[in-house]
């Protein structure tokens, strides 16, 4: 069982590694909004993470599609022009934004859990979101993220646990990331 108060901190954290993801500049403007179910997403093609745990294990899921508005964020991200870029190139990109937002929510969750584990990222088609529900998962939540105002991604968030769950987050603190590499 995973508690309410637990559920809030997943939420918070997964929300602020959202926006250190996803921001090409400290300009932008990140909008995190949590969803009902995932009706909403249809983006074509998703990543997909894990940070796992002994007491759980943690999906997370970031939908997209490689439009116009897209593309230029993608790019911008990389510090370059969508028309340096190539297919593969965007791919890289948003695997990299996709290692961003799970390490900041491995950094976040490594301060409540010892011994977590980070995947790598995997490119898969936008279907699987609607099997999360076979996981037995005791916590899916799905976002919709909007950068200025032009830009839409949408993500998710499986949590199957092994154990009980109960942390609490100060919600009144955030730590500023921008994607910093940490060495081992």
């Amino acid at each position: 069982m995973i508690s309410h108060q637990a559920k809030a901190g997943f939420e918070f954290f997964v929300t602020n590694a959202l926006k250190a993801a996803l921001s090409s500049s400290s300009d932008d403007q990140v909008d995190v909004t949590p969803l009902e179910d995932s009706s909403e997403i249809k983006e074509q093609r998703l990543v997909i993470l894990t940070v796992s745990s002994y007491l759980f294990r943690a999906l997370t899921l970031m939908s997209f599609t490689l439009d116009a508005p897209t593309r230029r964020h993608l790019a911008a991200i990389h510090h370059s022009t969508p028309e340096a870029m190539s297919e593969a190139d965007y791919l890289d990109v948003i695997g990299e934004v996709g290692n961003i937002f799970c390490g900041t929510l491995n950094r976040d969750l490594s301060h409540h859990f010892p011994y977590l584990g980070m995947s790598t990222p995997n490119v898969l088609e936008r279907q699987c979101i609607d099997h999360l529900s076979e996981l037995d998962a005791s916590y899916i939540q799905h976002f919709r993220v909007v950068v200025n105002g032009s830009v839409t991604f949408h993500a998710s968030l499986c949590v199957c646990d092994f154990a009980d769950i109960d942390f609490q987050v100060d919600t009144t603190v955030t730590e500023e990331s921008h994607g910093e590499l940490e060495l081992f």
